[in-house]
């Protein structure tokens, strides 16, 4: 199933490009590159100088890139959890 605006919540992160758009650290705004891991509570970050930042998922709104070019932006707060278990979850707005 390809990934899409609706069903990115549902589905695998790694690999993305992204973009924090606003975080309650103010020295993760702006930051990006491509998302290698991802816990329960974090997304593991890959910059553009190859260091790989932590990043909590609750406290920062990310702007994913899809692989078909398209932006969307995601609140943090609905991607807490195991990525497994997020496939599961239901969400009001997706």
């Amino acid at each position: 199933m390809p990934i899409t605006p609706r069903n990115i919540v549902r589905h695998e992160l790694i690999g993305l490009e992204v973009k924090i758009k606003h975080s309650t650290d103010p020295t993760l705004n702006g930051r990006s590159g491509r998302v290698v891991d991802e816990s329960y509570n974090m997304l593991y970050i890959e910059t553009k100088e190859g260091k790989e930042i932590k990043v909590p998922k609750k406290n920062c709104v990310f702007v994913f890139k899809l692989p078909s070019g398209v932006k969307v932006e995601v609140e943090g707060k609905l991607l807490v959890g195991r990525p497994e278990d997020r496939i599961k979850k239901k969400f009001k707005k997706w």
